[in-house]
């Protein structure tokens, strides 16, 4: 196995020019490693195209709502911890997120 394919992981995030990610799968059989952009996007690169993007590790994102569209709010956090009313019965706030019971 190739040295820097040794070096990689699932999980771990990426930059090349103007694009963050992070790898969510490593396909040693088809010589592909699938990743996800911050925006979502799912993508495949083959090994060649991999080492031309020369991407460098890099520290995941701060605030990964990126991909989901969605804010702090959404999820009824308040300093990183469910408020209590959702801890206590979560399913009775699935309308306020727009999911109908």
């Amino acid at each position: 196995m190739a040295q820097w394919l040794s070096e990689m992981s699932v999980g771990q995030w990426f930059e090349a020019p103007q694009q963050t990610f992070e790898i969510v799968g490593l396909d040693l059989e088809h010589e592909l490693v699938l990743v996800q952009h911050y925006d979502g996007t799912l993508d495949e690169y083959d090994f060649d195209i991999w080492l031309e993007l020369a991407a460098v590790p890099c520290a995941a994102p701060e605030d990964l709502e990126g991909a989901y569209d969605t804010e702090r709010d959404d999820f009824g956090l308040e300093d990183g911890r469910l408020s209590t009313d959702a801890q206590r019965a979560p399913l009775d706030h699935l309308d306020e997120i727009g999911i109908a019971p």
